[in-house]
């Protein structure tokens, strides 16, 4: 068994942790880090960011901002982010000031990039979609032949909550000019950009695995989730979810290989489709906290929260022993106006981001209902 490897960069109590981003995971890294003696400062582009009220520090400017990066490296011991659409550039200018950015940059490479975090997947093992990369209508009709209907069409980037993605269906599909109506449709859905076409599954259930991996190479992982979305939004976390050891066991091995093949620091949260016959389908991942992973805040002894400032600080992981079973839903929009009844409900526990104007499809917290564990 190989001895894990010392960590470069140790982040003592009193220190500080540099996060890119400032909305509610950032909020919740910050009280996680607070929680163990160390410090977070947070660059974001909106003053009245989420993070804002339980930060030590702000920097606020936009992400090419050279001179603020600049002044923002030198004032933090490490850097991490909370989402994975920070501009690559950022971390590119950050390492070569000299900071230590975890996760690293590759990870966030991956996943920026739907066609390149497939390519990855299926690189390292991991079974997905029928996939293919689409760059114009004629390429997208060729997708089709290839993948077949029905099928999902992604932007690349940036798209996220079920955002940037339409579906392409067998709906109409033999009437005159509805198929090249449908391809035509689909293409403006996505903002004729740089695409990739999956293929349906047809999934049993959705689950995702919450794991951990420090810089000296230990690896911690949580009990599988069950979710359930809505609208193209996560709706509920479920724990535990309801799939046979041999599925649980399957999952846990694919995190841990993406874990290690990206060198990876920190917490990432790993998305599958289970089939009818406990077979994996790896959706995608996150190199970040993940939502699906907010119960654990309530029903764990160390949080995701904690586990990846852990991580980045260089700190020894925390076990993921989960002491209750949980029910983790997000509010959305103007279901947190219901925070009264919400707050009374016995083993709720409400979680609200602090964020300022609720609108359709915005998560503005969550509940987590814990029971005894069965």
């Amino acid at each position: 068994m190989t001895e894990p490897k010392a960590p470069s960069c140790i982040v003592k109590p009193g220190g500080v942790i540099g996060n890119l981003g400032g909305g509610q995971l950032a909020r919740m890294l910050a009280m996680a880090a607070a929680q163990i003696g160390l410090k977070t400062h947070v660059f974001c582009p909106e003053a009245h960011c989420p993070a804002a009220d339980v930060c030590a520090a702000i920097t606020t400017a936009p992400y090419t901002d050279e001179a603020a990066l600049s002044r923002f490296a030198e004032a933090v011991d490490v850097v991490t982010y909370e989402f994975e659409n920070v501009p690559a550039g950022t971390v590119s200018f950050l390492t070569k000031r000299g900071a230590v950015v975890r996760p690293g940059a590759r990870a966030l490479e991956k996943a920026q990039d739907r066609l390149h975090e497939k390519d990855f997947l299926n690189q390292i093992g991991a079974a997905t979609a029928a996939y293919c990369g689409v760059d114009d209508l004629p390429s997208l009709e060729a997708g089709l032949a290839t993948v077949g209907r029905p099928a999902i069409l992604k932007t690349r980037r940036l798209g996220y909550d079920g955002k940037g993605q339409t579906a392409l269906t067998d709906d109409d599909h033999d009437l005159p000019g509805a198929y090249d109506k449908a391809i035509a449709f689909a293409w403006d859905e996505v903002g004729a950009a740089p695409s990739i076409l999956e293929g349906f599954v047809p999934f049993q259930c959705e689950i995702s695995i919450i794991g951990a991996r420090g810089a000296d190479g230990d690896i911690r992982l949580y009990d599988p989730i069950e979710n359930v979305h809505r609208s193209g939004i996560l709706k509920t976390s479920t724990v535990p979810a309801v799939i046979t050891e041999a599925t649980a066991q399957k999952a846990a091995a694919i995190a841990a290989s993406i874990l290690n093949a990206l060198d990876y620091v920190g917490v990432i949260g790993v998305e599958f489709f289970v089939l009818s016959n406990g077979a994996l389908i790896v959706n995608e991942f996150a190199p970040r906290v993940h939502n699906s992973g907010h119960w654990t805040s309530d029903a764990c002894a160390v949080s995701q929260f904690e586990q990846h400032i852990r991580a980045v600080a260089g700190w020894p992981l925390g076990a993921p022993v989960r002491h209750s079973d949980a029910v983790m839903e997000n509010l959305i929009g103007q279901e947190a106006g219901a925070w009264q009844s919400l707050a009374a409900k016995p083993g709720a526990c409400l979680h609200l981001y602090g964020k300022h104007e609720a609108r359709p499809g915005r998560k503005m917290g969550h509940v987590t209902q814990v029971r005894a564990k069965v």
